[in-house]
């Protein structure tokens, strides 16, 4: 059996310590060169991980081979970024991945559960078949857990390397590699050497945009938008604004699970993170995805400074924005910075330039090619909302009830809105027995 430090692309996989300690196992024992205390030591403690991974990612069926499907659908390396964008690789990426392939296929087939009896476990079998709590699964969203077990499952039934590496190459097409390939969301944080990089979001609330009532005209202003970015096409940076609880953040959620299979993914960005942008821009402008950073609720009090720093990203940088990305905000301000009475009257101390400070501070707003305005409903569209979102929820109660408790409620819970409206259908669906 080929030993896995014979690995030339797939080389120092995250989490491998598992594989490693197997492929030690499965090598002594062919040898006959291990003690039996040993061996056993030594594979229920893998086997004890390999039930561990699989309860917190949700895995299932043959647990051997979930995990070594899991290692090749996280491994970042030339032939898989290559894959990612053009499906099959040829020249010597591809001669190199064969020669990975094969060893890998060699550890699909091999039949843990024969070495679990040969050292007396009668616990073997859960690697075959297991079977997880349905309530846990944190680390993976369902559809992520889904398609690696899928893909295990295809890899289990191939009998040539050939057909080991098209199953792989086609995964990797539709789906990429790596965290950016299986996640839809993301957010920046820093690594051990304080350098910025993204973390996976997991738990994303499946909204779509027919959830938000109405709006139709700018639903469709920003779906042109994203549209035209998902083709390739020119688009430009969004600035959604209007009243507070009208949607602006629902419709940017929403258009992340309805093109999420179109390669859309989205970055959250805090106030405070702008000036990791550009380093993150670096790590992902080369990649097979189109990237929103998504700034939800923006606005900039006078004394903060970090607008400056977004205006530079936005359009002002010596280095060209990468053409697969594109920022969106929301704001409750149409123009993003404070102004008041001074600013716009000239009286402001000590200014001797006033226009150019009313400028400066409108401008960070003008580079958002594309501005959206949400308004709050009025009593109307607020009871047309109401209805809809009973009707969906399944509530029994006649309608002239329904909107009579509707609008007692919007006098005490911020006005009409489709927060509001939301948030009295919860409670309504929350009283019910």
């Amino acid at each position: 059996m080929r030993h896995i430090d014979d690995l030339i692309l797939y080389r120092d996989m995250p989490g491998d310590g598992i594989l490693r300690r197997m492929t030690s196992l499965m090598e002594s024992i062919e040898a006959v060169s291990v003690q039996e205390e040993e061996a056993r030591s030594l594979f229920f403690g893998c086997v004890g991980d390999l039930v561990e991974m699989a309860a917190a990612y949700g895995f299932s069926g043959n647990l051997w081979h979930d995990y070594l499907t899991y290692l090749l659908v996280n491994h970042e390396n030339a032939y898989t970024l290559a894959s990612e964008i053009r499906g099959a690789v040829e020249g010597s990426l591809n001669e190199l991945a064969f020669h990975d392939f094969r060893i890998f296929k060699e550890l699909f087939d091999y039949d843990l559960t024969a070495v679990g009896r040969a050292l007396g476990s009668s616990q073997s079998a859960v690697l075959s078949d297991f079977r997880p709590d349905p309530n846990r699964g944190i680390l993976y969203n369902a559809r992520i857990r889904d398609r690696i077990c899928q893909l295990a499952g295809r890899l289990e039934e191939v009998e040539t390397t050939e057909g080991f590496k098209a199953e792989m190459e086609q995964f990797y097409r539709e789906y990429g590699v790596g965290s950016l390939g299986l996640h839809k969301a993301f957010r920046i944080t820093h690594d051990a050497d304080d350098q910025p990089c993204l973390l996976p979001i997991t738990n994303i609330a499946h909204v779509t945009l027919d959830d938000l009532v109405g709006y139709e005209i700018p639903k469709k202003k920003l779906v042109d938008n994203t549209e035209a970015f998902i083709n390739g096409r020119r688009a430009n940076n969004c600035l959604l604004y209007g009243d507070a609880g009208t949607g602006k953040s629902t419709s940017v959620k929403a258009l992340l699970n309805q093109y999420y299979d179109r390669g859309l993914r989205i970055i959250e960005v805090y106030k405070h993170q702008i000036r990791d942008i550009n380093a993150i821009m670096a790590q992902i402008k080369n990649r097979h995805y189109k990237f929103i950073f998504f700034m939800d609720d923006l606005s900039f009090e006078e004394f903060e400074v970090e607008y400056k720093y977004l205006k530079a990203v936005i359009e002002g940088d010596l280095e060209k924005r990468p053409e697969n990305v594109v920022i969106y905000a929301t704001s409750n301000r149409r123009h993003l910075i404070k102004e008041d009475y001074a600013d716009k009257e000239g009286r402001r101390y000590a200014d001797m330039h006033s226009s150019d400070t009313v400028q400066e501070k409108l401008s960070l707003a003008s580079r958002f090619g594309v501005a959206i305005y949400f308004p709050a409903p009025g009593k109307k569209d607020y009871n047309t909302i109401v209805r809809t979102l009973s009707a969906r929820a399944g509530l029994d109660m006649d309608e002239e009830t329904l909107l009579l408790e509707a609008n007692k409620w919007e006098i005490s819970h911020g006005g009409f809105s489709g927060r509001t409206a939301s948030q009295f259908i919860d409670y309504l669906s929350g009283q019910e027995v």
